[in-house]
């Protein structure tokens, strides 16, 4: 292996990967399938594909080529090198617009062909689900689809060329008319005629296998068109001429609602004379809340296209008269409909879960039927399920016969695995009986190669494997997929992770408790891999910034399999590879919302961190800012602030204070208040009686609100009052029976003075650096505080978005045994949610402005924001507060060595939206790291909702200069 490394390394300009972390990012892709690499290169350009096939070729080392790593059937893995196309090979080299055709890399992902297209009024037809990070070189080796191939194909049908380098090195153009076919390969398809035109089924959904039929002379010889579907065992491809697609000027889209899949499944091929641009299908099980659908159980999305909206929705209309449905709705605004699509394309994610929450998997993934047999299909398949005893929720391209479905195979045991060798065997036969394909879309893979025969039949399966040996004769190229076939129940990914439970500090509800379910969860659909996310999203800001795949959520659970596999990365909660991938993760929550099967990084990582550092030095960024809450609260004791904000201010202590305490240089130290907002209430509470008499609410007093933006929790207290609610801090000291209600905290004992137990807290900051013995502590603590509150009916209102979602996700999760926990969560409340639900008659001030700035991450993941939205439209703030992540999240912003991702982080969404909003835009920002990020890197000032409502109460809406462009 290290010969092979050093020979690569002098062989290629691009980059050679033999490392821990380079291979474990790669041993799988969306399938149940798992393979360890030797090693991966990142080609430069066709001469280091050709570099890397003779240097392995010599050694007798296979070769894979991998694009966005979605495929579902086990196609993108192999045991030798990998070659990944997505560093270099990624560009749109030229685009003709007036021959509708793009000639493009491998590695480039297919929406950045659509954008660059979309300038033309043009657009490559297929689009996968997967469209935001799959690849153009992906594509046409699985020869992939999409929602729209009713109108436009498979990706097959708009290949023109294809440059691609053989396993012996020779560089081949491929097209039409024989052009590119390797020496031998139309002698021997001239002796198979027979065979070629009798041997494969007419379906428009026809994948599986290798597509001989395109060789016959009467279909043009197409050599390029042969090579799709391919799976990169024939050829490595390397360049395509890829034909282009007249977009529709505008654009309608029917949901037709039906009683059950089934009926849906059997109006689909009737649509088709319609000529619509969709026929997608899928049931109830896979949407989260139907609010947004038509009444039904089951619904068709059917596009349609037109020169203008009324023509797109005259067709649209058409359609639904034409339809026997329980219901239906037509959208033509643009984002209503991106709205509806996301519902579908979710789904690949979505259905890996039942309702109940156990777990279901790939592998019988998009098989194909003739359209008309569909309904029929779908009955049997159901049946068969039943017999089985499985679980599975169809969906997918019923305008096609095409149908998705994850199921709830046992992979992990003996017993289960036998089965599901079983029900393949007998679905692969099901499907043939219809007259349909293994594969759909996805590719044949290991998971369906070794059951070609029952399709094809021996004779064509053995010509198969005699065209493999004409393109590739030392089975170089991804060997056991399509012909010769690993098993397919062999290799599986869940093989080699722990059978028993890991020991773990937080409680991982949704999975058992058990953290190797919980880091399966990742099944390698890769949404987050998105270069650019759009609304309110937020998932994943550190792979946006650095286009690693070891920064994405993805590529981070690939090393925790990994890690808890234990055969590449080798030294469990210790390695220093799920560190170092770790490191830039900004525990934004992002993934906890944005991936489909609710990957919670944020929480794993605290996880980590807890075991790896157990025992060991910590870095010092985990004891300056992982206990925050404590450094702050002896200043605030001592009432030294105003010194702690001279000493700050002179650059050298500065630059002292934070190198030792781990701090970016490049970062300013936050000036402290000089009175906290604790103190500030009981100044208020001496001068006046509260006179509320609405709901009783208690404000949490958070570290950032106590200390460092007092305004914030002033300003709350006036909004609450004026809405007519009465106004409590949690106590300050256990008491059995204390007074909650009365507006007033209890005093501080000494005792617990000195022991510095006098105010509650999230435990955010050590949760966050993985200090969780202490994070308990800390909210065990809490919960003995908050007994009394827990006692009435009083919501908690907290400001400060990360420690609301803190108290409701975090705390319960790891205190997980202490029952509290759970009953304080379900108390939390964001401002606005206080408002709307205790005060639902009060009507706030017209401030009549435009609005500019952020959604904090964890409310967008954790807490929802419809209710700000609500109160902003109530109080006349315009306009959308842009998605993303700050990039502050923090510590994560402040730690040395992190600015940079940091500030890349702010200047995706953030920054853009305030330095283009107008004049008299009001910036918002209701996390202190988004405002603080605001001040640093913009000059601007972010105001918190409430600060904005109360200064439009005090001096009327728009006087107020502070936080405005």
């Amino acid at each position: 292996m290290a010969n092979l490394e050093a020979e690569l390394r002098g062989a290629v300009r691009g980059e050679v990967g033999f490392d821990a972390t380079s291979r474990a990012l790669v041993t799988m892709d969306a399938s149940n399938y798992r393979r360890v690499p030797r090693g991966v290169v990142a080609p430069v350009d066709a001469d280091d594909v050709a570099a890397v096939l003779a240097v392995c070729r010599e050694h007798g080392v296979p070769v894979v080529a991998r694009g966005g790593g979605t495929s579902i059937a086990g196609q993108a893995t192999g045991t030798g090198v990998v070659l990944d196309f997505t560093r270099h090979m990624n560009r749109l080299v030229t685009l003709d617009p007036e021959a509708r055709t793009a000639v493009v890399q491998p590695g480039l992902v297919l929406d950045r062909l659509q954008e660059a297209a979309a300038a033309h009024g043009l657009r490559f037809g297929p689009d996968p689900s997967t469209h935001s990070r799959c690849t153009l070189g992906g594509m046409i080796g699985n020869n992939s689809c999409g929602s729209h191939s009713v109108a436009w194909g498979t990706t097959a049908d708009s290949v023109r060329e294809l440059d691609v380098v053989t396993a012996r090195g020779r560089r081949l153009r491929l097209g039409q008319d024989w052009a590119g076919a390797p020496d031998g390969l139309r002698e021997l398809m001239d002796g198979e005629l027979a065979l070629l035109r009798t041997g494969f089924p007419e379906l428009p959904r026809r994948i599986s296998g290798y597509a001989l039929d395109a060789l016959m002379p009467e279909r043009g010889a197409d050599v390029a068109r042969s090579f799709c579907g391919s799976e990169g065992t024939l050829g490595v491809l390397t360049e395509a001429v890829v034909r282009l697609v007249e977009a529709p000027r505008a654009r309608a889209l029917a949901v037709l609602g039906y009683a059950d899949e089934s009926a849906a499944a059997e109006a689909a091929a009737g649509l088709l004379p319609f000529g619509p641009l969709t026929v997608e299908g899928m049931a109830a099980d896979l949407v989260p809340s139907a609010a947004a659908l038509p009444r039904g159980r089951a619904w068709l999305f059917v596009e349609t296209g037109g020169e203008s909206a009324g023509e797109a929705r005259a067709r649209a209309e058409a359609i639904v008269r034409a339809a026997d449905v329980v219901d239906a709705l037509v959208v033509t605004d643009p984002a209503g409909q991106r709205a509806l699509w996301r519902i579908r394309e979710d789904a690949s994610g979505t259905a890996t879960r039942m309702p109940d929450g156990s777990e279901a998997w790939p592998g019988w993934e998009d098989c194909a039927v003739p359209p008309a047999r569909l309904g029929a299909y779908l009955r049997d398949f159901r049946a068969l399920l039943g017999a089985h005893g499985l679980r599975g929720t169809p969906y997918g391209h019923f305008g096609d016969g095409c149908i998705h479905v994850r199921i709830d195979f046992d992979l992990l045991t003996g017993p289960g695995i036998a089965r599901f060798r079983r029900f393949s065997e007998e679905l692969a036969e099901l499907v043939v009986a219809h007259g349909g394909s293994l594969s759909g879309e996805h590719g044949d893979g290991q998971a369906r190669a070794e059951l070609l025969p029952k399709m094809y039949g021996q004779e064509m399966v053995g010509l198969f494997e005699r065209v493999k040996g004409v393109w590739d004769p030392d089975g170089l190229l991804n060997p056991g997929m399509l012909v010769r076939p690993a098993p397919l129940d062999a290799g599986l990914r869940f093989s080699v992770l722990p059978r028993e439970p890991v020991d773990v500090a937080f409680g991982y509800p949704a999975d058992g408790g058990d953290f190797s379910a919980a880091v399966r969860r990742c099944v390698g659909v890769a949404k987050c891999r998105t270069a650019s996310v759009s609304g309110s999203a937020v998932m994943c800001p550190s792979f946006r910034a650095t286009g690693a795949e070891e920064h994405s959520t993805r590529g981070r659970a690939r090393l925790l399999h990994e890690m808890l596999a234990g055969e590449v990365v080798t030294d469990g909660w210790r390695s220093t590879e799920v560190r170092d991938a770790l490191d830039l993760c900004l525990s934004c929550k992002g993934c906890r919302s944005d991936c489909p099967v609710e990957v919670d990084m944020a929480t794993y990582k605290a996880e980590f961190l807890h075991h790896h550092y157990e025992g060991r030095r910590r870095p010092a960024a985990h004891h300056s800012m992982g206990r925050l809450p404590e450094w702050l609260r002896v200043v605030a004791r001592t009432r030294t602030a105003a010194l702690v904000n001279a000493l700050t201010a002179v650059r050298p202590l500065a630059r002292a204070a934070k190198r030792l305490g781990g701090i970016a240089p490049e970062r300013e130290i936050p000036r402290l208040a000089t009175r906290t907002f604790s103190r500030w209430w009981e100044r208020r509470r001496e001068e006046r009686t509260p006179t509320g008499r609405g709901d009783l609410v208690v404000l949490w007093p958070d570290t950032f609100t106590e200390h460092l933006s007092p305004a914030v929790g002033q300003a709350a207290v006036r909004v609450l009052e004026a809405a007519g609610l009465r106004v409590a801090l949690p106590p300050t000291v256990r008491l059995a029976k204390p007074p909650v209600g009365d507006g007033r905290t209890v005093a501080l004992d000494p005792l617990s003075l000195l022991r510095g137990r006098g105010r509650v807290c999230c435990g955010l900051t050590y949760v966050s650096t993985g200090q969780l013995d202490r994070a308990r502590a800390v909210m065990r603590r809490t919960l003995d505080l908050m007994e009394p509150v827990l006692e009435t009916d009083a919501p908690v209102v907290v400001l400060e978005p990360s420690c609301a979602a803190a108290l409701r996700t975090d705390v319960p999760e790891l205190l997980h045994d202490d029952p509290r926990a759970a009953r304080l969560a379900a108390k939390i409340l964001t401002f606005a949610e206080t408002l709307e639900r205790h005060a639902p008659d009060w009507t706030p001030p017209r401030v009549d402005r435009p609005v500019a700035g952020q959604t904090h991450c964890h409310q967008h993941a954790v807490l929802g924001d419809a209710a700000d939205r609500r109160l902003r439209q109530a109080a006349l703030l315009s306009g959308e507060l842009s998605g993303g992540c700050c990039g502050l999240a923090g510590n994560f912003g402040f730690e040395k060595g992190h600015y940079e991702v940091s500030t890349a982080c702010a200047e995706e969404q953030l920054l853009p939206s305030v330095r283009h909003a107008p004049d008299g835009t009001v910036v918002m920002a209701d996390g202190f790291s988004c405002r603080t990020q605001l001040e640093q890197l913009a000059g601007v000032r972010g105001r918190h909702l409430a600060e904005v409502l109360a200064a439009a109460l005090e001096e009327g809406a728009g006087n107020d200069p502070e936080g405005e462009r």
